[in-house]
């Protein structure tokens, strides 16, 4: 049952960053590839979240953490795009986004994480 919980969360995680990319594809035209920062930044906060939230479970709710970790954020998140946006810019010669696009990217990926795990001992 857990594979089902997996690929469930996987096709709706997969469905909201392809939504959110063209979304966000359709209104930045800039160099910096601001969809999949989003997405991973995004990712990164709910995910730091869901972390503490799910930790203070009992094993009766490790369905939901299949579904929302593993299968969601699993699909929505995407280091493959990450990695193949940077050597992209790197081989267009924009060296100066590509350093700026994976240093933003890791900085505020950890802090996003640390925020959501800060808010989620508030809640």
């Amino acid at each position: 049952m857990e594979y089902l919980y997996v690929g469930i969360g996987g096709i709706l995680g997969a469905m909201t960053r392809y939504g959110l990319s063209k979304w966000v594809g359709q209104r930045w035209k800039g160099d910096f590839p601001l969809a999949t920062f989003c997405i991973n930044i995004t990712g990164s906060f709910i995910l730091g979240l869901l972390y503490v939230v799910l930790s203070k479970t009992g094993p009766d709710m490790v369905f939901l953490k299949n579904l929302t970790t593993t299968g969601f954020l699993g699909a929505y998140t995407t280091y493959s795009t990450f990695s193949y946006e940077i050597f992209n810019l790197v081989e267009n010669g924009e060296k100066g986004t590509a350093v700026k696009y994976f240093l933003a990217s890791i900085i505020v990926g950890l802090i996003a994480a640390f925020l959501g795990m800060t808010l989620a001992e508030y809640l």
